[in-house]
């Protein structure tokens, strides 16, 4: 995610030169376009088009934004698939259902609105899983599991999931995908005269296109949104 941000903000910055007033934006749009491969109409049906949505900030709001940049960016109408992190909780506090709730509704509009075909979740185990799958209406599709905290999917989880036709995949992501000290360091790192430290991310989706006959990614990047709190 670093070196994406890295060369993506060094090869920004270069283009547009010191010509902008930096001092008054509250929104940058850092964007290379030939870096984005747009999808093919004619080729759409080939294709499955994935995202996983790290929410950095604590506003659920995020998620139309993200679904609509990456539908933008990459020329569809809806995405096949989206798996949604909510941001982490704090010490002490344990991911609950009511803490799931406000993300998991936008996601679901999402789908009635046909931006979305199916969402997921990430890292719940079978309790959780189980109380999201019946309070939601729409029913999770997919939930990750992080091999590093098990080497074997937990033969509860294994179970429910058969059960109610939920897909279980793996991943080896950390927890936190993208710390706002990180964020800001790269910021410093690849823009010049940036006050890096008003700057924070909101969200982070990663996307993937997949050739459906032979499973195969045909292209993949990073989407992120950040905002400035300038004092």
């Amino acid at each position: 995610v670093r070196d994406c941000m890295q060369k993506t903000l060094t090869e920004w910055s270069s283009k547009i030169g010191q010509d902008q007033n930096q001092e008054t934006l509250e929104a940058l749009e850092c964007t290379v376009a030939q870096a984005i491969e747009k999808i093919n109409p004619e080729e759409r049906d080939e294709l499955k088009v994935s995202a996983k949505l790290f929410i950095v900030g604590s506003n659920s709001s995020s998620i139309r934004d993200a679904v609509d940049l990456a539908c933008s960016a990459l020329g569809v109408a809806q995405l096949d698939s989206v798996i949604i992190v909510p941001p982490p909780v704090e010490d002490g506090t344990n991911l609950s259902l009511e803490y799931l709730q406000p993300y998991w509704k936008e996601l679901e509009n999402l789908v009635q609105n046909k931006k979305i075909v199916a969402i997921g979740t990430s890292d719940l185990d079978k309790t959780l899983l189980e109380q999201l799958y019946l309070w939601a209406q729409v029913k999770p599709s997919s939930n990750q599991v992080n091999l590093a905290s098990c080497c074997v999917m937990p033969p509860d989880l294994t179970a429910f999931a058969k059960e109610c036709d939920i897909q279980l995949l793996t991943h080896n992501d950390p927890k936190e995908l993208l710390c706002e000290a990180s964020f800001q360091e790269v910021l410093r790192e690849s823009i010049q005269n940036v006050k890096a430290n008003e700057w924070i991310p909101l969200w982070l989706l990663r996307y993937s296109v997949i050739v459906k006959s032979r499973g195969i990614i045909k292209s993949k990047g990073y989407i992120i949104q950040a905002k400035r709190n300038a004092s």
